[in-house]
């Protein structure tokens, strides 16, 4: 599988991100916020489109949200094939946003980055199975 993070796979709908902030679910595993909900696709073939974001009131400074941006993207790039093939098994179609609710006062070691997604990832199965497939553990 490719560890890419394509044009399509990218959540750009202002009337969708709109729903999804409205609407859905969220929890928080630190340093992620992490909304998600499920949707009817209409035209795109893709079970995940999401979004990342870093808080400008956090990071005045464009250059260290940029940073995190990039840091937050490569570890959502190599991880969220997990999540993808687990969509496609049970014909799941998600809105996710990762949002960085770390302190302003430090930047994020990639490692940690990528740990802490593989846990979102994890416990982000585990959400929309309990809430879109009536699973419960």
């Amino acid at each position: 599988m490719k560890h890419t993070f394509k044009k399509e796979e990218r959540l750009c709908s202002k009337r969708l991100i709109d729903r999804l902030f409205h609407d859905g679910s969220s929890f928080v595993v630190y340093p992620y916020r992490v909304v998600f909900k499920s949707f009817d696709p209409l035209a795109k073939e893709v079970p995940l489109q999401s979004i990342l974001s870093v808080s400008k009131r956090r990071f005045k400074r464009a250059v260290d949200r940029n940073f995190i941006k990039r840091r937050m993207r490569e570890a959502f790039r190599l991880q969220k094939y997990v999540l993808v093939e687990f969509l496609e098994e049970h014909s799941l179609h998600l809105l996710l946003a990762l949002q960085y609710i770390g302190k302003g006062s430090d930047m994020p070691a990639s490692t940690d980055l990528h740990l802490r997604m593989l846990t979102v990832i994890e416990r982000l199965k585990d959400e929309s199975s309990k809430l879109y497939l009536g699973k419960v553990d």
